[in-house]
């Protein structure tokens, strides 16, 4: 028992500073960057929607039709979602991340987390992930 309870306290102390994260106010930059790729895509527009990654995105990509197959396949939420709703946006490890929900057309709900990075001519997205649902309280 004790072996137990010092383990679950060593994960906890272990992972708590990756966990740790500071709130931001919502950024309307950000939201319009996200939106407006999630629309591009909606139009089939995978060139205007390859315009919002960041450079390292653009260089692992290579081409917007590359980039376009891998969020069909990967991200079908994104590349034709029901509804959009922007969550928190939060600075963790020095990055700020955007969280995201979408309900697909099924209706089923998704959490995704937008890495964002500043750039030249404005915010760019740096690589999404999924994200546990959060904990809602009954």
């Amino acid at each position: 028992m004790l072996r137990r309870v010092l383990a679950v306290l060593a994960c906890v102390f272990v992972l708590a500073p990756a966990l740790a994260q500071d709130v931001q106010p919502r950024n309307p930059e950000i939201e319009a960057v996200i939106g407006s790729q999630i629309e591009a895509f909606q139009a089939d527009d995978v060139a205007r929607a390859f315009d919002f990654a960041s450079p390292v995105i653009r260089r692992m990509f290579v081409t917007p039709e590359n980039f376009g197959l891998m969020v069909q396949r990967g991200y079908p939420m994104v590349w034709r979602p029901g509804e959009v709703s922007f969550l928190d946006l939060a600075e963790i490890d020095g990055a700020l991340w955007q969280r995201v929900e979408i309900i697909d057309r099924a209706g089923v709900r998704h959490y995704l987390g937008y890495r964002m990075e500043p750039g030249a001519d404005g915010w760019k997205i740096a690589g999404v992930q999924f994200l546990e649902a959060p904990d809602i309280a009954v």
